[in-house]
């Protein structure tokens, strides 16, 4: 939160993780109801844009090792990554 991917940075998490930006995004946050994030017509651009200029927006946590990633909930996910 204090020091938020940027965006190239995040579409390589995406890609590590195979999802897209909306799979990665915590729905219930107020900014994502607000941004109208919900809109299935956003390019995967702005998604992203709105997740840097957000970073709530993003579920967390995202373990990284190498060229493979994980998101960290439940927890043991990360064990995927040993």
């Amino acid at each position: 939160m204090k020091d938020p991917p940027s965006a190239a940075e995040l579409d390589a998490v995406l890609r590590m993780l195979g999802m897209e930006p909306r799979d990665l995004m915590r729905s219930k946050e107020k900014e994502y109801r607000e941004l109208g994030l919900k809109d299935e017509s956003l390019s995967r651009d702005r998604l992203i844009a709105a997740m840097v200029e957000y970073p709530r927006l993003i579920e967390r946590p995202v373990a990284i090792s190498g060229d493979r990633a994980v998101v960290g909930r439940p927890t043991e996910r990360v064990l995927e990554l040993l």
